[in-house]
Formats: C-alpha cells, structure tokens, sequence
C-alpha cells in the first residue's frame, strides 16, 4: 500500500475497476449506546463509484475516522476531490449501551485511526468471537 495525499482543490482520478482506501475528514465519535452506518451517495453509485464494500457499520464505542473503501465499477474514470460529498452516517440508539464498546475491546484494530489502514485481518490468527 502507499499513501497519496490529494491536495485541496486537485482531483483524484478513480480509475476504472481501481480499489482505493480514503479517509473522511471528520472524526467519528461513538458513545457506547449508538452504532453508525456509512452510506455511499446515490448520485455517485449512479456512474459506478461504491463507496464502502463492506464496512459500513461502526460498532457502539468506535472513534477515528473513517476509512472508505473506494471502487470505480463504470468505465469512464472518475474525479473526485477533497472535501467533496461521497457518504453519509445514519445512528441508531441502542435500547442499552454495549457490554463491550469497539474502543475497549482488547483486540480492536482501527479504533483512533487518523489515516486509512490496510487490513488488520491477520491479528485475528486463532481469534474467536
């Protein structure tokens, strides 16, 4: 993985069938009784762009920013820029707040994250939920 920073103001071209991690410029702050959603704009979905593949759900407790898992599935690239509107978050309350809240969890792999992180996937070696 290697890390490009898009100035404000420049594009950046989304390739067709090219996969991207980017990040929001918002921090996300969850208390231990709300999850979030992240959900990709219509009006890109519309000329291929998806927003997040599959992890659109922040758990109760999660704080960082979000990291957004770009594709281009149109044939045409795609410009996009900083600052623009790709997502939005929908919360939903909780009846009670989490036994477990993602920032407490002994073994959380993206809580705080300030950049976007490749997959953590192998710290789940011998894992069970």
């Amino acid at each position: 993985m290697r890390s490009v920073v898009v100035e404000p103001g420049e594009p950046f071209i989304l390739q067709p069938r090219e996969f991207v991690l980017a990040i929001t410029e918002e921090k996300l702050e969850l208390d231990s009784d709300v999850l979030g959603r992240l959900e990709g704009r219509s009006s890109l979905g519309r000329i291929g762009i998806i927003v997040h593949g599959t992890a659109g759900l922040f758990d109760p407790g999660w704080s960082g920013k979000a990291t957004l898992e770009l594709s281009n599935l149109g044939r045409m690239p795609v410009a996009l820029y900083p600052g623009m509107r790709i997502c939005s978050f929908t919360f939903e309350q909780l009846s009670s707040p989490s036994s477990m809240p993602y920032r407490s969890k002994p073994n959380n792999k993206y809580s705080g994250q300030t950049q976007p992180l490749a997959s953590r996937l192998d710290r789940e070696v011998g894992e069970v939920d």
